[in-house]
């Protein structure tokens, strides 16, 4: 072999090799990026954005349930603050719809504080009607206890304040922000947050998975947002006669709050909420077995 054609053939090889390496190297980047693309994917199909097209309300169990609700100052300390919530699920018809309409009333230590009415359509729970009641301390070392009242009717775009219309002319910083936050619902699929133990049982859950709720919560200063919950796993709560009831761990964490709802597999019901606040405030929720 002369050394012309040696330095052709060294050539030659040098252009294969070269081509060779052109060519991996588009593989490799074609691989990382359908890597890159199925990892998007598979984020965006484990992230679900709740519309009426999820909602199973079905699945809502009528009648009255009951929760005990407390806090603690410290992971370990004792209970303080106590309530009793009892809600009550029924079907109705209003306005000629059929509806599902939902009384709240909470009691503290020696009172009612607490009064809610809650009407959604009964299929896409798209809220209809929601009136509160509150009697509460404005502060701490408040001696007497404040009532304010407040009605939002969706169907006809009204808000009223401590009997007060709400419109565009209101300046006071409260009123005003809570009727910005009526009119980012306006319009809009949205969930009611007051009833966020009943709209939990709706949705069919998987584990991994991230639901993108949009709540409101009607008559106060916050305005409709999508709210993020995972469902990190399940776990077993121990009931009554040493009954196991598997749960959907679900859990929602924002800065300074941190939530962990049990939800029961079977029932779908909501029977254990832990909340910590800022990491030394921890309040529960948990659902009491009996209603009486």
């Amino acid at each position: 072999m002369d050394q012309h054609y040696r330095e052709v053939n060294h050539n030659l090889k040098g252009d294969v090799h070269q081509t060779q390496i052109k060519n991996m190297t588009k593989q490799t980047i074609l691989f990382l990026l359908f890597l890159s693309t199925s990892a998007i994917y598979a984020q965006k199909s484990d992230t679900v954005h709740i519309t009426s097209k999820h909602i199973n309300s079905q699945i809502l169990r009528e009648g009255t349930h009951r929760y005990l609700v407390y806090f603690k100052m410290g992971k370990n300390t004792t209970r303080t603050q106590t309530q009793f919530w009892t809600r009550k699920i029924s079907r109705i018809e209003y306005n000629g719809k059929p509806c599902i309409e939902v009384t709240q009333e909470w009691e503290d230590k020696d009172s009612i504080m607490h009064i809610v009415n809650s009407i959604s359509d009964a299929k896409t729970m798209q809220p209809l009607y929601h009136k509160t009641w509150w009697k509460t301390q404005r502060s701490r070392t408040a001696t007497t206890k404040t009532v304010t009242e407040t009605t939002v009717d969706f169907l006809n775009k009204t808000v009223v304040h401590n009997g007060k219309m709400l419109s565009d002319a209101d300046t006071a910083n409260q009123v005003k922000k809570i009727w910005e936050g009526f009119k980012s619902s306006i319009d809009k699929y949205f969930l009611n947050w007051h009833l966020d133990l009943e709209t939990f049982p709706l949705v069919t859950y998987k584990e991994g998975a991230t639901y993108l709720i949009p709540f409101y919560d009607p008559g106060t200063a916050s305005n409709l947002k999508q709210v993020a919950y995972t469902v990190t796993g399940s776990a077993k709560l121990i009931g009554y006669d040493d009954q196991k009831i598997d749960c959907w761990i679900l859990v929602h964490e924002e800065k300074g709050n941190k939530e962990f709802f049990w939800i029961s597999k079977k029932t779908r019901e909501v029977l254990k909420l832990e909340q910590e606040i800022n990491g030394n405030l921890y309040r529960y929720k948990i659902k009491l077995g009996f209603s009486s």
